[in-house]
């Protein structure tokens, strides 16, 4: 029997267009809503899309009515953690409050799997820098607490009889998809990788090093870097899982381990064959030492074998990437 449509929000993005991809190479097929904000057009290479807001309840209403959709990927999110400690009612407004739009309209048409974009910033600053599934849930900004909200509400909505759920709380994503169809274009990116081949690039002036005492082996923070690709073909295997009959579960996403800041600037200046400009900064408020995934269960529950666990290769496609964008390629798509 074929499977019905997936709905894909935040599809245009840096991770939901990678997700896309990987769905539509597998025949499923996808609708992809997305309002553009920091998504691009071009990023969709599969299915349809929908240019609209995932908090419109009455284009919800428009589109679960026109087609048969019994699943939803969402990805729609605004991501940007000093923005939400700026502004946190956008961030409640957008990630909570329409997520709960969506998940209503989702259980009155009866979708039977949501497979969640949730963040490792749902743990705040976990005691060793080591959080599992089963740390406690700290967040110390809006966009995690916004997250978590969305993961309370998929929890009892299950409970209740609603769909049933897999949440990937996500670690630090990087890369592009090795084949440079697709990649990493957000407007005013923070993560370090981005960050770094923007420098490297000559799209940033420098990147700078936030603290250089921590307890760590080179004094610079430790992060749990996992490419896209691999995050991507989790959100497959999330769907393989629910289809089959699979329980509601919340998952770590990351590799179970991490490198450190310099490690990374270190791994871009090889791909690059040049140096950085770095500068030495202060630590930044909530910054924790470490953060990585403790990753077991993913592997356990979902069969997930990760392709890409290595640094070299998520900063060369990374930078492979930005080297278009620096380049002009009317293939590429960036911000204006």
């Amino acid at each position: 029997m074929r499977n019905k449509k997936i709905l894909v929000t935040g599809g245009a993005g840096y991770i939901g267009s990678h997700v896309v991809r990987q769905l539509g190479q597998r025949g499923e097929t996808v609708i992809t809503l997305d309002n553009l904000s920091t998504g691009f057009e071009a990023a969709v290479t599969s299915g349809e899309l929908v240019v609209g807001d995932t908090g419109d309840e009455s284009l919800l209403e428009s589109l679960f009515s026109g087609h048969d959709i019994d699943t939803v990927m969402h990805f729609a999110a605004h991501t940007i953690v000093p923005e939400s400690v700026a502004e946190p009612l956008k961030y409640y407004r957008n990630n909570t409050a329409s997520s709960r739009t969506l998940l209503d309209v989702a259980r009155r048409h009866g979708v039977r799997h949501v497979v969640f974009s949730s963040t490792a910033a749902v743990y705040g600053i976990p005691p060793g820098g080591i959080a599992s599934e089963d740390s406690p849930t700290a967040p110390i900004n809006p966009y995690g607490s916004s997250k978590l909200m969305t993961e309370w509400m998929l929890r009892d909505l299950a409970i209740a009889g609603g769909p049933s759920y897999v949440a990937l709380r996500y670690f630090n994503v990087a890369g592009c998809e090795p084949g440079g169809s697709i990649g990493q274009s957000t407007p005013k990116a923070t993560l370090l990788v981005k960050v770094a081949c923007e420098a490297a690039v000559g799209r940033r002036p420098g990147v700078s090093i936030f603290g250089t005492d921590y307890p760590t082996p080179d004094g610079t923070g430790l992060r749990d870097y996992i490419h896209v690709e691999d995050l991507a073909t989790a959100h497959l295997d999330a769907l393989t899982y629910l289809r089959a009959g699979g329980e509601s579960a919340t998952l770590n996403a990351g590799y179970g381990h991490g490198y450190s800041v310099r490690e990374v600037l270190a791994a871009v200046e090889r791909a690059n064959g040049g140096p950085l400009n770095i500068s030495e900064e202060p630590r930044r408020p909530g910054d924790p030492p470490e953060l990585v995934a403790a990753a077991d269960r993913i592997h356990e529950l979902l069969g997930w074998e990760p392709q890409f666990d290595d640094l070299d290769t998520i900063v060369r496609t990374a930078l492979a990437w930005e080297r278009r964008i620096a380049a002009r390629d009317s293939g590429a798509y960036w911000a204006v």
